[in-house]
């Protein structure tokens, strides 16, 4: 372990920003689309997502991919707590790193449990349903603050 201690991880996490729109939010998503280690396969379905976002809504599909992140990121979640014999829901807040990281993982997991079409098009439908606030990711979004709401009486076990 170095003595001057470790990057802040935000730096240190970061991949460097995508080729085409130089978004590193856009290049998470892509390194997370991965799929054995194929990272060209993963870049043909995010951009070829974009391309179909660019022709439904004639808006900047990075503005309409970042903004549907803002709507999915969770701001609080519930993390389970032993206290005395039992397993409280104890809800805390989510830091911003990992509020973006779950929104795409859920946007993500959203779009693979699509059938029938092509990746590409279930990631743009996903990702126009976040950026409407409708679909699975943003209802799994309301279901975390709804489950943090409901165990507000345990916030005081926070650490």
């Amino acid at each position: 372990m170095p003595r001057k201690g470790l990057k802040p991880r935000e730096r240190r996490d970061a991949p460097p920003p995508d080729f085409k729109h130089n978004s590193v939010l856009l290049a998470r998503l892509i390194n997370r689309m991965n799929f054995q280690g194929k990272k060209i396969v993963g870049e043909r379905i995010v951009y070829g997502a974009l391309d179909i976002i660019t022709e439904k809504t004639k808006e900047d599909a990075l503005m309409v991919f970042t903004k549907a992140i803002e709507n999915v990121r969770p701001i609080l979640e519930v993390k389970a707590r032993r206290v005395g014999g039992a397993n409280y829901q104890v809800p805390i807040e989510v830091r911003p790193a990992r509020s973006a990281t779950l929104a795409m993982r859920w946007i993500l997991g959203a779009a693979r449990d699509r059938k029938g079409r092509p990746m590409a098009e279930h990631l743009a439908e996903e990702i126009l349903l976040a950026y409407k606030k409708e679909g699975a990711a943003f209802k799994k979004r309301e279901d975390t603050h709804r489950m943090a709401e409901a165990n507000r009486a345990f916030a005081h076990y926070r650490w």
